[in-house]
């Protein structure tokens, strides 16, 4: 399976200069965990529900920017790459998220929460068939004998 079947698309993104209080405020409202972090069209960080305090840290997040709490180094993925490749990435560097990357243009983002999504959806396919039993008996009868050698 392939990452353009199963991202989101239609990232939701913020310049590093909005004040980390609203970018918070934004994933609670859209109910999103990550947000994509751009300067024009190139993708420079990635912010988590995490990265600014979540719900306990209105004191954290008072007076900052999203530059201050990103992540800035971003691990980015083609459309066309298998979602094990992707499992496996995320996985290795512990992340929770990764930006597609078409070109030089921002398509679309894999996030746990997709993957979760894909393995549930394994769940719902129906099982492949097998083979019908057989169900009635037939009697063995030797109603004639071989003669001669074989």
């Amino acid at each position: 399976m392939r990452v353009f079947e199963v991202m989101t698309e239609g990232v939701q993104t913020v310049p590093p200069t909005m004040p980390a209080a609203d970018a918070w405020e934004l994933m609670r409202r859209k109910r999103i965990h990550h947000l994509v972090v751009t300067e024009g069209s190139e993708v420079i960080g990635i912010l988590s529900d995490r990265d600014t305090g979540s719900r306990v840290g209105p004191k954290v997040r008072a007076d900052h920017t999203v530059a201050d709490f990103m992540t800035r180094h971003v691990v980015t993925v083609g459309p066309t790459d298998t979602m094990r490749t992707v499992a496996n990435l995320m996985r290795g560097r512990t992340i929770g998220c990764v930006p597609v990357i078409e070109g030089e243009r921002l398509v679309g983002i894999v996030s746990v929460s997709d993957l979760l999504q894909l393995l549930g959806r394994g769940i719902d396919r129906p099982l492949k068939k097998s083979r019908p039993m057989a169900t009635h008996r037939v009697p063995h009868r030797k109603s004639r004998r071989g003669a001669g050698v074989w």
